[in-house]
């Protein structure tokens, strides 16, 4: 079986999020949609509530396990028998992000490859940062990410 890890703050979870995830289902077998939790990094939303809505918008994605983790992805790919981490890439400014990343991975651990999905061209201009703005700012926001996550922000208003 071929695992993977899809790592991020997912703060929140957006479509393009989902995008990458069901392409990279094409790939792999099995999908652990990772929450990296960082205690230096202040979100919107909680732990829980990041979880919920993951859990949530990936419900009828077959071949997905949510989960947590505070650490380093390569180690927790070691103890789930993953081989790849899977990343979005938007831009090229995401390029270099992450190239720097996937050498500090292969330090730690080279037995474990990133794999690249691009953007599609619907979802190029979606992060979570820029929903979060947009949401604050009074735009419709329902287009970019899974229902789940426009009732949780309707509800922190």
């Amino acid at each position: 079986m071929k695992i993977a890890v899809y790592p991020g703050s997912f703060d929140p979870i957006t479509n393009g999020h989902l995008d990458i995830l069901r392409r990279s289902l094409k790939v792999f077998d099995q999908v652990i949609l990772l929450l990296a939790t960082n205690g230096a990094k202040k979100g919107r939303f909680s732990v829980e509530e990041k979880l919920s809505m993951m859990k949530e918008a990936t419900s009828d994605i077959p071949g997905v396990i949510v989960d947590s983790y505070d650490g380093l992805t390569v180690d927790y790919c070691l103890n789930h028998d993953a081989k790849s981490i899977i990343r979005g890439l938007r831009a090229v400014t995401d390029f270099e992000y992450e190239f720097q990343l996937a050498a500090a991975n292969h330090f730690v651990n080279p037995d474990v490859d990133m794999v690249f999905f691009m953007a599609s061209s619907q979802t190029t201009f979606i992060s979570s940062s820029t929903v979060d703005e947009l949401e604050r700012n009074g735009a419709d926001i329902s287009s970019l990410v899974p229902p789940c996550v426009a009732r949780a922000y309707s509800q922190k208003k």
